[in-house]
């Protein structure tokens, strides 16, 4: 059973990860602040303008004499629902990131306390050692820190890990009816359409529009789990899209969710953002070996202090 000191110690070597996370989360908030505020702008302007054609309005006089009233009512009405997905979609990851900053911030303050706990168990045990007669006392704290520091970065690599195969679990989702609502557009266009092909390909891309939401809550994760992990600065930058891939994918989709090409689209667009993930899944788990290996070698260090002081 680990002894307080190790157990305060490993608690305390969250903290540089943790505040690391919070600065993230807070520009995140920020970023998602401004996009809701313009996306509800966005969202009442295209319900207006249905409300001008549904009801009785210039607009609404106009597009009957000419004969294309429905037409430009279920475009405003298309673009209209649009503006709604983003903003839900907008709106639920503000939400989450208000509720990732609180959680943050209480063990934060929890850590706070461990400080000073810390210290105390600290002279403790310093004091105890240079009791024993041992001149080494400063290596093996200095090591202790050292082995709780690494296994500090190894827990947020590993969680930065799952959070990235979660992301690329749902990706992989997406792509799956992605494909298949490209499938039945084909048999539509080679005269195998009907009602019961028209149906089958939006159920599907209601299905992928479903799962987008997840994963960009998904990414917006795991770009926070990025947060204290230095990978390099191509990757951090490239990153940085994660937070926009529901806006990127929704712009696409929308465009003409009737048209093959769109879906298509759509599908390179998942393809890609899947790659950036495995790309970053590569990088984490090389430096979770290398973690791993300085760790064995700290440990085999200490184990050798600790016999020394023993003998000494």
């Amino acid at each position: 059973m680990r002894d307080i000191l190790t157990q305060l110690r490993q608690k305390i070597a969250m903290k540089k990860p943790l505040e690391a996370k919070l600065n993230e989360l807070q520009s995140q908030r920020r970023q998602y602040d401004q996009e809701v505020i313009s996306l509800r702008v966005a969202f009442r302007q295209e319900q207006e303008d249905v409300e001008k054609l549904e009801g009785r309005s210039l607009t609404n006089y106009f597009f009957q004499v000419i004969g294309k009233l429905d037409e430009k009512l279920d475009q405003e009405r298309q673009e209209a629902y649009a503006a709604k997905v983003k903003l839900d979609a907008a709106e639920r990851e503000l939400a989450g990131i208000e509720a990732d900053v609180a959680d943050i911030q209480s063990q934060l303050s929890d850590i706070r306390i461990a400080e000073a706990q810390y210290k105390e168990e600290l002279e403790k045990k310093r004091a105890a050692l240079k009791a024993s007669g041992t001149d080494i006392a400063d290596q093996i704290i200095e090591i202790e820190e050292r082995i709780a520091a690494l296994e500090a970065q190894k827990r947020e690599i590993k969680e930065a890990i799952s959070a990235g195969y979660s992301a690329r679990g749902t990706a992989d989702r997406i792509l799956s009816e992605l494909e298949d609502a490209d499938g039945w557009n084909t048999w539509d266009m080679f005269g195998g359409g009907g009602i019961i092909t028209h149906m089958a390909k939006h159920s599907h891309l209601d299905e992928a529009q479903d799962l987008v939401s997840e994963l960009q809550s998904k990414l917006r994760r795991f770009k926070t789990e990025l947060a204290d992990i230095q990978i390099n600065a191509n990757m951090q930058v490239n990153v940085d899209g994660f937070l926009r891939f529901a806006d990127y994918f929704f712009d696409g989709l929308f465009a003409d969710w009737a048209v093959g090409d769109k879906i298509s689209q759509s599908m390179n667009s998942v393809s890609g953002t899947k790659s950036q993930i495995s790309r970053t899944l590569d990088k984490l788990s090389s430096m979770e070996k290398a973690a791993d290996s300085e760790i064995a070698r700290l440990k085999q260090q200490l184990d050798d202090l600790t016999e020394k002081a023993r003998s000494s």
